[in-house]
């Protein structure tokens, strides 16, 4: 299913797919110090991350990313994250990151679920028994 290996020659529109990107509930990680206290809070306030690695230039990027929004506003127990690979290339590459969109589920900072690809049944599989195994409800 869909996925982005490398950057086109060129693709103009990135300021319209940041907009995309961090709808609903997803909170766009810029800086490392962003992601370290993202998964602090997350820690603290008991909620596992999802940490969506993507690309403005990624077309099954920018399509699973509505998709990605609204689960973010329907499961409200769980953190929504984004991370441009362009924008944060070393710690990026510090993942392992060979396509995108990948997604990581974290919880305490440790993975513990993976998906590669704009696979919106899978992800939304993954979405709900993660929420269910908290014994948290959608919103």
């Amino acid at each position: 299913m869909g996925h982005c290996f490398g950057k086109p020659k060129n693709d103009e529109d990135d300021e319209d797919a940041i907009v995309e990107f961090t709808g609903g509930n997803v909170q766009l990680v810029t800086t490392k110090d962003i992601w370290d206290q993202k998964l602090s809070e997350a820690k603290n306030d008991g909620k596992t991350v999802i940490a969506n690695f993507s690309a403005t230039w990624c077309g099954p990027c920018r399509v699973i990313a509505p998709f990605y929004s609204e689960l973010s506003e329907k499961y409200t127990s769980l953190m929504f994250l984004t991370i441009d690979v362009d924008e944060l290339t070393e710690f990026s590459s510090s993942w392992d990151i060979k396509a995108t969109p990948t997604f990581f589920f974290l919880r305490d900072g440790q993975q513990i679920d993976k998906l590669v690809g704009a696979n919106k049944p899978e992800l939304q599989k993954k979405v709900i028994s993660i929420s269910d195994s908290e014994g948290t409800c959608q919103a």
